[in-house]
């Protein structure tokens, strides 16, 4: 499982033209399946994610995590992180999932991020034609691979 987790003071998504997803303050998390991912990692990503400390304490040093500021999440799938890119121009995504295997995994994650914030999560919604709009903050951006975690 490949996540994108950008801190942002704003994020939105939206489908056909109509806003489904808004937050402020807060971490937009991109998220991308593949077939040998499980719930071991969906547990060990999402307390991660929630604990991240990646926010500015009074002393503008990153020492807060989501969870300290109590900030708001949006969550949306993206298969494109499993592109491979060696051969040629044309990225290849035969390591994503298929939706009957990616779906499931994609609605436990939420649910797993909504336990360990303790709060709702908003989400875009899997499969359909998104577009996401963020106003990265700092910019902070990081990616993490349960595959590799180190």
């Amino acid at each position: 499982m490949k996540a994108v987790i950008q801190r942002v003071s704003q994020s939105f998504v939206t489908i056909d033209a109509e806003i489904v997803a808004e937050i402020q303050k807060g971490l937009l998390v991109l998220v991308g399946i593949e077939d040998s991912d499980s719930q071991e990692d969906i547990s060990w990503l999402t307390s991660k994610i929630a604990n991240l400390r990646i926010f500015p304490d009074e002393n503008e040093v990153m020492n807060l995590s989501l969870k300290d500021i109590n900030g708001e999440m949006i969550v949306v799938s993206q298969f494109t992180l499993h592109a491979a890119t060696k051969k040629g121009n044309r990225p290849s995504y035969i390591k994503a999932s298929k939706p009957e295997i990616a779906i499931p995994l994609y609605e436990s994650f939420v649910k797993q991020m909504e336990i360990e914030l303790g709060k709702k999560v908003q989400t875009g919604q899997f499969g359909a034609d998104m577009k996401v709009g963020l106003v990265n903050d700092g910019p902070v951006t990081i990616i993490i691979d349960t595959k590799n975690k180190e």
